[in-house]
């Protein structure tokens, strides 16, 4: 398959996004039309100076930038704005369901009020679902290092909006600030039936990773690239069948992988641990899942069935019912047999 070709089964190939962030995905022209309605004073004034913001120095500015994106969201119709315009890009590239972070806390501070933004993302979400049949569900992050309370309020509203919006528990942050004082907040989300995710192992160390499974026990760790530093932990990993979320160009643009070749994603790979390839902050990286998939593909030396394979994976990996999964991942072995059958294999 010629590289052409690769890339136009990937772009057909039904998807399913895993590890993405709604304020991440917030692209340049939509952020300069919110600035601009909510007063927002914004470093540039065009998409091609947002760009060059958007060149990370290291975490912090990332940071910088994530907290400035958050800023320009404050009624209903803006978090609309980025769902409807994120799920516009996400049908463009056949992603048929996707499990979005959100930060409800920093919202919050701002002064948004919760009940209205869930009610304003439900809508949206139950729109695109009967005009573009594609899903989208929510995870509602903890962020590590902030006051402890803001995770009181981030558990309060994930488990009040869990019908139709909400499936998970997550937690984000500085990977150097505790996790141990989210314990009670993870086993209540896990007493009540909600998903459990969390960042880990992105920024620092294999040991965090051990620290986040020990605390949260989450069902997905997002990132985990820094267990390649434990052969034992990998094991643990291939034993219970954990999935790590791993979205290589937000590694190498924030410095936690040297360059595309040296990502560990085929040290994971090889080692059978559970993975899903994802964006992370696609406006803020310049990247599509599309462009992911194809990195992953290159860096792993796969053919389509194998690409294929990456994609049901992530179906596997995701919160939907089983029926929604399977529905799914026929239409991927549908679309996996009829590329072969035009390479005459």
């Amino acid at each position: 398959m010629t590289d052409a070709e690769l890339a136009s089964f990937v772009s057909s190939l039904p998807k399913v996004e895993l590890h993405v962030h709604l304020e991440g995905a917030m692209r340049p022209a939509l952020l300069l039309a919110l600035a601009c309605r909510r007063g927002v004073s914004l470093p540039a004034s065009d998409e091609t100076g947002l760009a060059e913001f958007f060149r990370f120095r290291d975490f912090e500015h990332f940071v910088e930038v994530y907290l400035l994106c958050s800023k320009c969201l404050r009624d209903p119709e803006d978090f609309q704005l980025l769902v409807e315009d994120f799920l516009g890009e996400q049908e463009r590239q056949n992603v048929r369901y996707t499990e979005a972070h959100l930060t409800i806390s920093t919202h919050l501070a701002n002064g948004a009020n919760g009940g209205e933004i869930a009610d304003a993302l439900r809508e949206s979400i139950r729109r695109a679902e009967k005009e573009r049949g594609i899903g989208l569900r929510l995870i509602a992050d903890i962020v590590r290092n902030v006051p402890y309370e803001r995770a009181d309020q981030t558990v309060e509203w994930a488990l009040a909006h869990r019908e139709g919006l909400v499936v998970a528990l997550g937690m984000s942050g500085k990977e150097e600030s505790p996790c141990d004082p989210f314990r009670s907040h993870f086993a209540a989300a896990e007493q009540e039936g909600l998903g459990r995710v969390a960042h880990a192992g992105e920024q620092t160390s294999a040991a965090d990773v051990k620290r986040v499974l020990e605390a949260c026990r989450p069902q997905r760790i997002g990132h985990g690239i820094r267990a390649v530093e434990d052969p034992e932990l990998l094991d643990e990993l291939v034993r219970r069948r954990l999935p790590l979320e791993v979205s290589p160009t937000s590694n190498v643009r924030l410095g936690n992988a040297d360059s595309y070749d040296a990502h560990p994603l085929a040290t994971l790979y090889s080692r059978g641990v559970p993975l899903s390839i994802n964006t992370d902050d696609p406006a803020f990286f310049g990247t599509t899942l599309v462009e992911e998939y194809l990195h992953a593909a290159r860096m792993l030396d796969l053919e389509p069935q194998g690409v294929a394979g990456l994609a049901r994976a992530a179906v596997g990996h995701s919160f939907l019912p089983a029926t929604a999964q399977a529905e799914i991942e026929s239409e991927i072995d549908r679309e996996a047999a009829r590329a072969l059958e035009a390479l005459g294999e």
